[in-house]
């Protein structure tokens, strides 16, 4: 089985203003592909890995060859982590969440306002490149936290379940923000999937192994 580039929900130009389509273009059909096909180069040696998804490669690298575990954790977090990115934005979403979600973002951080001014500090305190993270525990309480991963390292490895990210590395926002990546961070909001978010927080068994092979929505599939 090749790995393949999922297609967008919509098209590059459906997040304009706030995220350019030359961005959008270049972002997926450049960086996300090249993650995709650099993955399969990785894995064409081993056979007994062909069938298994991103997401598991990435849960289960000690599975995987030394030889190519680096190539392996890097193309195969990009390409999770884009997947991810991909529906976690939407020309046509509600401006903020509603239900379970809304009531647990204002127990955890007080307000939806002091939850954005936590991801945007967190996103533009990341140094280099990476990525920002609402996540919920797999453990105890569930709680909400914001996090951040650098490369395309993914907070499933560390137990907790992604519900909302935002891409933090320079090629999501230099063509438009240049090196304002607190504009970039602001201005996201504006098409940030609350949808999404709610379905993947409500998602029943979030914290099963099974689940968490599904929270990658079979990034296989075109």
């Amino acid at each position: 089985m090749k790995h393949t580039l999922p297609h967008l929900p919509y098209n590059y130009a459906a997040l304009e203003p706030h995220v350019d389509a030359r961005t959008m273009m270049l972002h997926h059909g450049r960086h996300h592909a090249s993650y995709v096909a650099n993955l399969n180069e990785a894995l064409e040696p081993f056979p007994e890995l062909h069938e298994r998804t991103a997401l598991w490669l990435l849960l289960n690298l000690d599975r995987v060859p030394e030889e190519a575990r680096i190539a392996v954790r890097n193309n195969a977090g990009g390409h999770v982590n884009h997947s991810l990115f991909w529906r976690a934005m939407s020309p046509a979403t509600r401006g903020a969440p509603v239900g379970p979600l809304a009531d647990t973002i204002d127990r955890d951080f007080g307000s939806l306002e002091q939850f954005k001014a936590r991801f945007a500090a967190a996103g533009g305190a990341l140094f280099g490149s990476g990525w920002v993270w609402l996540t919920r525990e797999r453990e105890g309480s569930g709680r909400l936290q914001v996090c951040t991963t650098t490369g395309h390292d993914n907070p499933l490895v560390r137990g907790q379940f992604p519900i909302l990210v935002n891409d933090a590395w320079e090629h999501a926002y230099y063509l438009r923000h240049e090196n304002r990546r607190d504009d970039y961070l602001k201005d996201w909001w504006a098409v940030a999937n609350w949808q999404e978010a709610t379905r993947r927080f409500e998602r029943p068994g979030h914290d099963s192994a099974e689940a968490r092979e599904r929270a990658g929505l079979l990034m296989e599939t075109a």
